[in-house]
Parts: structure tokens; C-alpha cells; sequence
């Protein structure tokens, strides 16, 4: 489980990092044109002027977490609700790109089972102060 962590934590981190940096630093040459559905919804994200942006910080300060290990548990959770979101996204809006999904959320996943001990503490039926 050792190895699964670490490889998942990996390419996550990575990914996060990469493609958070790319919002600000462009260097990945393509801009996909969304229409339709997914063209409203992505308009509507940037239009508030500050999803973006607060998205893609998360996603670099997350991304750097994996890479380094630091706070590792805290930043799978926090990054789970935008891999969730990008499997969803490209699943239901563009499908094409679904793929870009799975490769967020399995590793995703896998950081879960690995970090359940971190975890199991924050699954209580009824919590008591």
C-alpha cells in the first residue's frame, strides 16, 4: 500500500500542480473551446472573477503538498471536491474528455484508502463537544 500511496500522491500532486500553474503561466499550448452547456457553465466560473483564480491557488498549494509530503491527508481531502468535479464535468458536459476524470479521481481514491486512518476520525454519526 506503501507504493500505491506514494505513486498516487505522485501524479496527483503533479497534475494538480501542473495544470494549476498553467491558469497563471500559460505554457500548455492549447485552449479547448467549450460550447454549448459546458461553454455556459465555464462562462459563468469565470465570469465571478475570483473562481478561478482561488481554484487554481488551491490546486498548486495542494499540488506542492503532495509532491512534498507536507499535510499531505488535509490536501487530498480539499483537492477531492475539484477531481470530483473535473470527472464529472467531463463526463456529463464533454465526454470526450473523460479520461482526464478518472486519472484525478482514482489517485484521488486511493489517497482516501491509504489515509483512512487520518480520516475515520472525521466520520463520527454524532459528534460531541
Amino acid at each position: 500500500m506503501k507504493t500505491t500511496v506514494l505513486i498516487s500522491r505522485l501524479l496527483l500532486g503533479f497534475l494538480y500542480l501542473v495544470f494549476g500553474l498553467d491558469y497563471f503561466l500559460h505554457f500548455i499550448p492549447y485552449q479547448p473551446l467549450h460550447t454549448g452547456a459546458a461553454g455556459a457553465f465555464i462562462a459563468g466560473l469565470k465570469g465571478t472573477g475570483y473562481f478561478y483564480p482561488i481554484q487554481k491557488v488551491i490546486q498548486i498549494t495542494g499540488g506542492l503538498s503532495l509532491l512534498t509530503n507536507r499535510y499531505a491527508p488535509f490536501s487530498a481531502v480539499v483537492l477531492f471536491p475539484i477531481s470530483l468535479n473535473v470527472l464529472l464535468f467531463h463526463t456529463f458536459l464533454v465526454p470526450s474528455g473523460w479520461l482526464m476524470g478518472v486519472f484525478l479521481v482514482a489517485p484521488n481514491l486511493l489517497l482516501g484508502v491509504g489515509y483512512w486512518k487520518y480520516y475515520k476520525a472525521m466520520f463520527v454519526a454524532k459528534a460531541v463537544v
